[in-house]
């Protein structure tokens, strides 16, 4: 009887904060396989809603950092953003597929808020330019996975470390942690535990 054999592949783990990233990368075996930082944009605002966008629309005008700006210059802002974001997210993902020694199969990344439809209402909406810049930026790298045939998966950050538990089929995944943590060296921080522990809650997609 021939013994069936899994094809083996990967899983990257994405923790974001304004225009960068740490991207965990772990073998559906739970063998870490890269631990990278990137950054989607440069020579560019990074948060063109929440600031160029406030400004133009009279939020922060008193703030020592604010500068005239009209609604329509603040739209092409953010749209030359997010075409910059979208050309870093292709590429660092490319050169992450080209380093890592098995297919990348999937990638998940922090789960988007609902937002109005369009740049200029995402501007005009207070809540939604709070945390426009930072979904932009997500979207950028969910886009660029998709074009690469990975599939997406959204995590909750409130979830993810139970839920990397129970895929585990374990109390906690903070000995995991600590090992891959040794096994790499330094930095291993919390944005690298996060996305190692969004990486571990679905290391058994296929």
């Amino acid at each position: 009887m021939t013994k069936r054999r899994t094809q083996r592949a990967a899983v990257v783990g994405v923790a974001e904060h304004s225009n960068s990233a740490v991207l965990v990368t772990i073998a559906n075996d739970g063998e870490l396989l890269d631990r990278r930082h990137i950054e989607l944009t440069r020579g560019l605002p990074t948060h063109p809603y929440h600031h160029e966008g406030s400004w133009a629309v009279g939020r922060y005008l008193n703030s020592a950092w604010a500068r005239p700006i009209s609604l329509a210059d603040a739209v092409a802002l953010v749209e030359r953003v997010r075409e910059s974001a979208a050309r870093g997210a292709r590429e660092s993902l490319e050169a992450l597929a080209a380093t890592v020694p098995v297919p990348i199969a999937n990638i998940t990344i922090r789960v988007c808020p609902q937002l109005p439809p369009t740049t200029e209402e995402r501007i005009t909406d207070t809540r939604a330019a709070n945390v426009a810049d930072s979904v932009m930026y997500r979207e950028s790298l969910a886009t660029a996975a998709e074009a690469r045939g990975w599939s997406v998966h959204w995590y909750d950050r409130e979830r993810v470390f139970r839920d990397a538990a129970v895929a585990l089929g374990r109390e906690d995944i903070d000995t995991v942690l600590h090992a891959m943590g040794r096994s790499i060296g330094p930095p291993w921080q919390a944005k690298h535990k996060l996305a190692a522990a969004a990486a571990l809650a679905i290391t058994q997609c296929r």
